[in-house]
């Protein structure tokens, strides 16, 4: 007998009236606007606009959102193009199947659209936004909880998931939750780069790739305890190796450009602190012509009374 475990929801779908709120896609929707949040702070304190992130994302979250499906249906086209399935399913986003690898290079496809439209360097806004990025990913990830997918192996640990469901292949029983270890992954990834952002002042795309690099570490050794399906070479899964690779290419690229481009960008946002000094100008001139405005409503004030007294004295 089980004295403790983590739960599964008895289903991932609630009905607000005609409408259904999809946990997975909850989750997906938060961790964007937590992203878009933390990225707008962290954009304003390297001297950026206010809005600049959140109209950049416009292009990356589209983008990353194809990316991801795009990567999980390649990957695992035996689950909807195989005999006795149906091919339509692929496109059913809601029930899960997002692989970050295709979402983060499809999404920096999308930001770089978005930098070049508004003249600003890719690698400056993609270390404002990583942090973000990894809290996205802690919070979606939960969204696999509600789908009950992407466990571990079987366990009696205290903290084991509960699987209940009985579709597509699964077994009943307690599992690593996988989905909290990667969660938990995320947040530590999260502030690691804030960490060492504010420590050692990075720059030139520096803190995207050590966002990049400590969640492939992660990731590896996770993957590894994953049951589900997947493609296998040399006895490892297909992700294991992509994140394999991905670490070391970002490991050189924060060596090689440490080298090559010290220190940060002195200038995020052409034109930014000029447009904010406008801005500031334009205040102060709006209240120095407030102030005189007062001060000649005063006089005219003290010379009205003044008329009144000489009108007194005079009746």
């Amino acid at each position: 007998m089980e004295l403790a475990y983590i739960p599964s929801p008895s289903r991932g779908v609630l009905h607000l009236g005609p409408v259904p709120l999809r946990g997975y896609a909850f989750c997906i929707i938060i961790g964007v606007f937590v992203a878009v949040w933390l990225g707008n702070r962290r954009w304003i304190a390297r001297g950026g606009r206010v809005g600049t992130v959140a109209d950049i994302a416009v292009w990356a979250v589209p983008f990353g959102l194809i990316g991801g499906r795009l990567y999980h249906v390649i990957t695992d086209y035996e689950l909807y193009f195989s005999e006795g399935r149906d091919w339509v399913d692929a496109f059913k986003i809601w029930e899960g199947g997002l692989g970050i690898w295709g979402a983060i290079a499809f999404g920096a496809l999308g930001a770089w659209i978005g930098c070049r439209r508004r003249g600003i360097p890719l690698p400056a806004y993609a270390d404002a936004v990583a942090p973000g990025i990894a809290f996205a990913q802690a919070i979606g990830r939960w969204g696999n909880w509600f789908n009950q997918e992407l466990y571990g192996k079987e366990t009696d640990l205290p903290w084991a998931l509960h699987i209940t469901s009985s579709a597509d292949g699964r077994l009943p029983g307690y599992y690593h939750p996988t989905f909290l270890y990667e969660s938990l992954w995320c947040v530590g990834v999260a502030v690691l780069v804030i960490w060492a952002d504010r420590r050692f002042k990075l720059g030139h795309g520096r803190a995207f790739a050590l966002y990049v690099a400590a969640y492939c570490a992660g990731r590896f050794w996770i993957e590894y305890m994953r049951v589900d399906e997947a493609h296998h070479i040399l006895g490892l899964r297909l992700n294991n190796w992509t994140a394999l690779l991905v670490f070391l290419l970002a490991v050189t690229y924060i060596v090689v450009s440490a080298r090559k481009r010290p220190g940060r960008e002195p200038v995020v946002e052409p034109g930014a602190a000029t447009a904010d000094g406008a801005e500031a100008e334009d205040g102060e001139a709006e209240a120095k012509v407030d102030a005189e405005k007062d001060a000649e409503a005063d006089a005219d004030a003290d010379a009205d009374a003044k008329d009144g007294a000489g009108s007194a004295k005079k009746g």
